[in-house]
């Protein structure tokens, strides 16, 4: 669900903004007559956006002490027409005002109509959660497993407050934000992990919620732990490539090949979640997947290890990029497992992925072995991380506002089954597949950012 490290090593140079600093107000002063944003000052690089901070307290149950400073960038058309857009990156980790000059020019129509919005999410931006060893081993990462080492530590270093990460606690922040902006409500647009804080949202509060833009679909209800519709997807994928290049041999059955000899089915299904989002199509010539797949299974191995090595890569992703920390946090509190929720206790939990994988039925994981969705990245964080406060499920079941469900054909962070589920119970929902598409729609394709921006402006 992640924008991994080695996609933004590619559009690095595009989205780079530096932080806005400046020092927090006291959280007596925040708290008086309600959320506001604080210290406000113009935004680097950002013309006619204004950046400023929103003080939340870290614990809305009112037991542990401490607020967090939220930095907000905001547009200052404070009287379009539409009224506020806020856009949602993704994650759980990716910070929000990096993004905002490359995502507003994706939408150039929509920023004339409303007034956009995006904030550095609780753990994010330049107060990240820094877990050190975990950070060096997954950086951005949602398969790639970490130690068990990286992930205690991760769990020592925030103690008590890994439990104030929760999707809700970014959804009860949102809420904020709403009231210190003074709307009666808002326009919701999320890509990815984006997706679920926005439904989120409008499972929470359906009447502050205008309309909703879901791009590269998390199931509102949560996604299941073991990635095994994205397993499943990576044939089709791999086929359809296949086709369109006319490659005369059958990559799916030589992906298994590779897999089953070489044991490297997290490592090669890794490498294609980030060829979903750079290359989704597997046709970029400086990548070669599809040919680097066919000669592995031949015997010659260096092209596939090189792609596995380069895309899988953590080194040097900085927390305040993507924070791997925040990611364990919030993952291990909203996903469901096959040991149960947050909370349960650690004794049980591997005999539990154990079973659960024996369960899956091994045609629906291939080319991938069944082994696959058990030690990837997700599960394997999670099983280390402590028993936790689990993520409370919102107040309704239901989205019943305007949905635009956009979603690439060929991604496999957040595959299509995904999202025609979601678009299936719900009542005013409206599904835009993407043909030749990857993860983050809006982002990399221009069709996909119309589909958005006729939906917003209809």
């Amino acid at each position: 669900m992640a924008l991994t490290r080695r996609a933004g090593l590619l559009t690095a140079a595009l989205i780079t903004i530096a932080a806005c600093t400046g020092a927090a107000p006291s959280a007596e002063g925040s708290a008086r007559g309600g959320p506001r944003l604080v210290d406000p000052r113009p935004c680097p690089d950002l013309a006619d956006v204004t950046c400023s901070d929103l003080v939340v307290p870290l614990d809305r149950g009112g037991k542990r002490p401490g607020t967090l400073k939220l930095q907000v960038a905001a547009a200052d058309n404070t009287d379009a027409p539409r009224g506020v857009l806020l856009l949602l990156t993704g994650g759980p980790g990716q910070p929000g005002v990096t993004y905002y000059k490359s995502l507003a020019a994706r939408l150039p129509d929509v920023v004339k109509q409303y007034r956009l919005v995006m904030i550095d999410q609780r753990g994010t931006g330049g107060t990240a959660i820094d877990c050190p060893t975990l950070q060096k081993e997954v950086g951005g990462s949602d398969t790639t497993p970490p130690s068990r080492t990286a992930v205690e530590e991760c769990a020592q270093l925030l103690g008590g407050t890994r439990n104030f990460y929760r999707t809700a606690d970014t959804v009860a922040d949102f809420e904020d934000l709403r009231r210190a902006l003074k709307v009666p409500a808002m326009t919701l647009d999320g890509v990815s992990y984006g997706t679920f804080t926005a439904a989120q949202y409008g499972l929470t509060h359906p009447k502050r919620t205008t309309r909703l833009v879901l791009d590269s679909v998390v199931p509102s209800d949560g996604a299941g732990a073991l990635y095994e519709d994205s397993l499943h997807h990576a044939r089709a994928v791999l086929r359809t490539a296949c086709e369109e290049q006319s490659c005369g041999y059958d990559p799916a059955k030589d992906l298994a090949q590779v897999v089953r000899r070489d044991d490297n089915g997290v490592e090669v299904f890794g490498m294609l979640v980030v060829a979903s989002i750079i290359d989704p199509k597997l046709n970029n010539p400086n990548f070669k997947i599809l040919d680097a797949i066919h000669r592995s299974a031949g015997g010659d191995t260096a092209a596939l290890n090189g792609l596995i090595d380069g895309f899988n890569d953590p080194s040097g992703t900085p927390p305040e990029e993507f924070s791997s920390g925040l990611h364990a946090a919030t993952l291990c509190a909203d996903t469901r497992f096959p040991w149960g929720g947050a909370s349960a206790p650690m004794a049980g939990r591997e005999q539990a992925l154990r079973k659960a994988v024996q369960r899956i039925k091994p045609a629906y994981t291939w080319p991938f072995e069944r082994s696959t969705a058990g030690e990837q990245g997700i599960p394997q964080t999670c099983l280390a991380w402590p028993p936790s406060t689990p993520n409370p499920a919102p107040p309704h079941n239901k989205l019943t506002m305007p949905v635009l469900l956009l979603q690439g054909d060929r991604d496999l962070s957040t595959p299509l089954r995904w999202a025609e589920d979601l678009a299936a119970k719900t009542p005013a929902g409206e599904l835009a597949v993407i043909e030749g598409a990857g993860h983050s729609v809006q982002r990399r394709s221009d069709a996909g950012a119309r589909a958005a921006e006729g939906f917003l402006l209809r």
